[in-house]
């Protein structure tokens, strides 16, 4: 009997870890050092850090909500007068869903993009402007939110700060 009381010790005790590794993962300050890394990953582009913008946060968490029920990514936020960048991303049930999962994603786009001449060539249903927008030079401040979602999926919304991607601009 001591055994059996011992393992189910044991599991209870794997799977709070293993819950709090997952909300850990999406804490403000995890979303914030992966964006900072990213941006410090640009060799040569000498990107400042950014900083949490708690107001950023509740914009995104806000937005977030809206989609709990649905987990559609679509349509952006741009909500009448507020201004902000926008990364988006949403997982089906079982599907990890992270910060360091969507700003590795995020960042994945980089392979499509040329700073030379300033032109995506991503495959269609595709952008570069989730890219972009993480390694904005302007940009200032980030915020993000992630909500679980009623069919067991994921969504996260991060908002930027002075916002990116403007035509004809390079974003450092």
């Amino acid at each position: 009997m001591a055994q059996k009381a011992f393992a189910l010790v044991l599991l209870l005790a794997v799977a709070m870890a293993a819950a709090t590794t997952a909300t850990a993962q999406n804490t403000p300050q995890e979303f914030l050092d992966l964006h900072n890394l990213a941006r410090r990953g640009e060799a040569g582009a000498g990107l400042p850090d950014l900083v949490w913008d708690t107001t950023l946060e509740q914009f995104a968490q806000s937005f977030a909500a809206t989609r709990v029920a649905t987990c559609r990514l679509l349509p952006h936020s741009d909500a009448a007068g507020v201004r902000y960048g926008e990364n988006l991303l949403a997982g089906p049930p079982g599907a990890v869903g992270t910060a360091e999962v969507a700003v590795k994603m995020w960042m994945d786009e980089k392979k499509w993009y040329d700073y030379g001449t300033n032109i995506c060539s991503a495959p269609a249903g595709w952008s570069c402007g989730h890219y972009t927008q993480v390694v904005w030079r302007d940009t200032t401040a980030v915020g993000c939110a992630r909500v679980q979602c009623d069919n067991g999926g994921f969504f996260i919304s991060c908002n930027y700060s002075p916002p990116g991607n403007f035509p004809n601009q390079r974003p450092y």
